[in-house]
Parts: structure tokens; sequence; C-alpha cells
């Protein structure tokens, strides 16, 4: 199905708080970054972040989902309307987060 530009735009707009806050589109969907750091993504027009214990701690209700067929699942924000909620989150996160693998030169 993929992921609708204006919901991508609203996801950046509840975060508009938070500095170095990036995305990358990436076959009808987008990966979020934050920092640099890969923190999840927008799929089918639901942001979905990594499973990392504190994002578990943070949403101890949170539906676990596949992004796409054959992903590992990943957590579902379904608060998206709370923006300190959500830079909350991402704030909690970020030093679980594992650092971008370098892309290999050709």
């Amino acid at each position: 199905m993929g992921s609708s530009k204006g919901y991508l735009e609203y996801i950046l707009d509840q975060l508009i708080d938070l500095d170095d806050i990036s995305y990358q589109a990436m076959m009808g969907e987008y990966i979020l970054y934050y920092k640099g750091k890969i923190v999840g993504g927008i799929y089918d027009d639901r942001l979905l972040v990594k499973p990392v214990p504190s994002a578990i701690d943070y949403m101890p209700n949170a539906k676990y989902e596949l992004p796409y067929e054959g992903a590992k699942e990943m957590l579902l924000v379904d608060n998206v309307d709370n923006k300190e909620y959500l830079t909350g989150l991402f704030n909690v996160m970020f030093d679980e987060l594992p650092v971008a693998k370098a892309k290999k030169k050709k």
C-alpha cells in the first residue's frame, strides 16, 4: 500500500522539537532517523519503532506489528497525536539504538 507524504509530514511536525530528525524514502515507505540512528519508520501510514528495552518500558501495552512481510516485528506507536509523548519516546530510545552501519563504497 505504501505511506502517504501527508502522514510523514504530520509525524515530522509532531517531532519538531527534536534536533536532527531525518528520513529516507524506501519503496513507498519512510525510514526515520534521530541523530543519525534508525529509530523506526512509517509503514502503511503507521509509526513503528524498534523494540529496544526502553521503548518497551515506555509503551508497555504497545502491539508488535510487521512493517512488511518478512521483516522483524516492531512496536506500533498509537499515541502519535501527543508531541511530548513522541519526543519522550525518541529521547529514551536514543542511547539503545545501534549506530548506523557505514555504507560500503563500490
